[in-house]
């Protein structure tokens, strides 16, 4: 298919030491990049200097970058990562790392880039992004970048910004309506998707928006039913958030095949009772928790090390959370958006939670108050499964 305006416009006009490209998911953004990544690489053999990507973390540049590259291209030019954190691609050596922690930039320290490609570029650790700049340092040295917007107060719009004039930058914005080859059923799922909510104007619009006010402001009193314990399920789990003072909470989620339901919650505040429970407590608790109930796993807050011990130790299947906040944020949202997570009218400190959880003022980040059972149900949205989460994605 020939490429849309935007892309084409971005072909066109990136020939700037910096070229970006910012603003709705499914824009077509990165797909243009498939494109874009093999001519600069080529045009670039033999000039002295390095090729590299950049992303969050590796395994996202594998699934985001070198797997539609792979299929576009052929793994004759385009290898897998390897275990030294390289790539072989057009006939080029490239390093391919992760960028979100700050210990990265060691990797890049010494180097000189002749070209980087940044995928995701919101989510890395600004000294990555500060080395990165004085990396770039041959006349010819370009980076190409994607992502998708973020707060006002992000480093990178300041970047972006360019009040100065004196970046040798070509920015280029897109919303969802800019990708003429997205089907009109896709844009009002996606629309529908993030609808009342910080990341309708992010993802759908294409703006930097600050995140303020109620989280959850797609849960509705519409999400709250009677009688889960009575539905059919395929399969179940327990999400846990675990405190020692503060509240420690479980719930017990079902998957139908079309929707997410929390059938019911346990909820205890070492802080409120005046008394700590221990693991061993805690654990007795878990067992009376899912008594008559068939669970496939135990999600479990990472940072409550002895607990996942003492669960394990009595043969329960047991896991580490996935603790990524504003992804969990954004994909429990969406699917309260989409009406595909509901909550039994029981869990009642789940359901006061949700109905109060804030941001702080002026920051990305969810206030830490009264956000235990918040958390829990976080981790289980975030339980990683490809067959639930090809709905969530």
């Amino acid at each position: 298919m020939p490429f849309t305006a935007k892309q084409q416009e971005f072909l066109d006009n990136a020939t700037h030491r910096w070229n970006i490209k910012e603003g709705a998911t499914r824009s077509g953004k990165t797909y243009l990049d498939y494109f874009v990544i093999p001519l600069r690489i080529r045009r670039l053999i033999g000039q002295e200097g390095l090729v590299i990507i950049l992303g969050n973390t590796r395994g996202t540049l594998q699934r985001n970058i070198i797997e539609p590259l792979q299929n576009m291209w052929g793994p004759e030019l385009v290898s897998n990562i390897r275990v030294d954190n390289t790539a072989y691609m057009f006939g080029e050596k490239v390093y391919c790392l992760g960028a979100d922690k700050a210990n990265q930039v060691d990797r890049l320290r010494g180097s000189s880039i002749k070209y980087c490609y940044g995928d995701e570029v919101v989510t890395w650790s600004p000294e990555v992004f500060q080395m990165l700049k004085s990396r770039l340092d041959k006349p010819y040295s370009k980076f190409d970048g994607t992502c998708n917007p973020d707060s006002p107060n992000h480093w990178f719009y300041q970047f972006l910004k360019n009040e100065t004039g004196e970046i040798d930058l070509y920015r280029q914005s897109y919303n969802i309506y800019d990708n003429e080859y997205l089907s009109e059923t896709v844009v009002k799922n996606l629309e529908a998707e993030y609808s009342g909510s910080v990341y309708y104007d992010r993802y759908i619009l294409g703006k930097w928006v600050r995140a303020e006010g109620i989280i959850y402001d797609t849960f509705t009193d519409n999400h709250i039913i009677e009688n889960a314990e009575d539905r059919r399920y395929l399969r179940k789990w327990v999400s846990v958030d675990y405190g020692t003072q503060n509240a420690t909470c479980f719930l017990l989620i079902g998957d139908t095949g079309d929707e997410l339901i929390v059938i019911k919650e346990y909820y205890y505040s070492g802080r409120a009772n005046i008394k700590q429970k221990t693991d061993h407590e805690y654990a007795n608790d878990m067992q009376d928790f899912i008594r008559n109930n068939a669970i496939e796993t135990i999600i479990v807050d990472p940072s409550a090390a002895s607990f996942i011990a003492e669960l394990r130790q009595r043969g329960l299947p047991t896991q580490k959370a996935e603790n990524a906040v504003l992804d969990g944020i954004r994909k429990t949202s969406s699917a309260f958006g989409t009406n595909r997570l509901f909550v039994d009218k029981n869990c009642k400190n789940l359901i006061s939670e949700l109905q109060s959880y804030s941001w702080e003022e002026d920051t990305e980040r969810p206030l830490k108050e009264n956000d235990h059972a918040c958390d829990s149900l976080r981790y289980g949205v975030m339980y990683q499964d490809r067959n639930l989460f090809v709905r969530f994605n």
